[in-house]
Parts: structure tokens; sequence; C-alpha cells
């Protein structure tokens, strides 16, 4: 349990939690998941078979939906961009290659790589919401701006 209680202290003297990797993590992975996996019981299946979409608390689901994943598109072009986005999911790719050459993941099996899709959909999320923690973690450099010569 240490793992998700561990602090850090930054050089400002302000205290940092392991436990938000793990909350952004699962929130990343509920977003995907929420949204569409192969067991059926997601967000797409309850929209398509709705038979009256204005009804009840469904545009608030929508509504709320639709928000959720423009945070999560902002968040990732505004963390790693378009270039980077495309580098994430070229490297996941490459990583699921890797896990079917050696026989651990089965392309022909529908609902491995369903899972696969929305854990990797989850994982790009989570990259997107973390990036600028990461890169502040390994060059100890927040953020910067561009700023035009004079």
């Amino acid at each position: 349990m240490s793992l998700l209680t561990k602090t850090n202290i930054t050089k400002k003297g302000k205290t940092e939690s392991h436990l938000r990797w793990w909350v952004t993590l699962l929130l990343s992975l509920a977003l995907a998941v929420g949204t569409w996996n192969p067991l059926g019981h997601h967000f797409i299946h309850y929209l398509t078979s709705s038979e009256d979409l204005l009804s009840g608390f469904t545009p608030f689901a929508i509504l709320i939906m639709i928000g959720l994943w423009i945070l999560a598109f902002k968040s990732i072009l505004q963390s790693i961009g378009m270039a980077g986005a495309i580098a994430t999911i070229l490297i996941i790719l490459a990583f699921i290659w890797g896990l079917n050459q050696y026989g651990i993941l089965d392309f022909s099996n529908k609902t491995q790589m369903g899972w696969t899709g929305t854990i990797s959909v989850g994982i790009i999320i989570w990259i997107g919401i973390n990036a600028s923690i990461i890169w502040k973690t390994l060059t100890g450099v927040y953020a910067t701006d561009v700023v035009d010569s004079e």
C-alpha cells in the first residue's frame, strides 16, 4: 500500500503524492471502458438500445460523456500534441504486436482485441493527462512558452 500513498518533496518544499497517478489511471480506464467494451455494458450500447434519446437522464449522460471526451482530447493535445499522440499510439501498437509475436495476444480473438483496444485508449488518455508531470519528473522543467524573438 505504500506505493499508493508514497510522497515526494519538490524543490520548493511541496509534497506530491503518488496517489494521483493511480487515480488518473483509473479515471482514464473508466472513461474508455465506460464508453465501449466487449462485454456490451457500455455507454454506446446504452445509447443504441434507447428508444427515446431525450427521455430521463439520457441527455444529461450524453452531455457528461461528450464533456469528458472533450477534456480527454484537450489534455492529450495540450500536453503531448498531435505528434506525441501519434507516437504514443505507435508505441502501444508496437507493444501489442510484440504480445502477439510471443503468443500472449491473439489477433483473431475479437474479445481480446476489443479489450486491448479499449485499454489502449485508456492508457493514451492517461499519458495525455500526465505527460506534463512525466516531463517535469524527467527534465525538471514543468512547461515552456514559445517566445518570439525581437
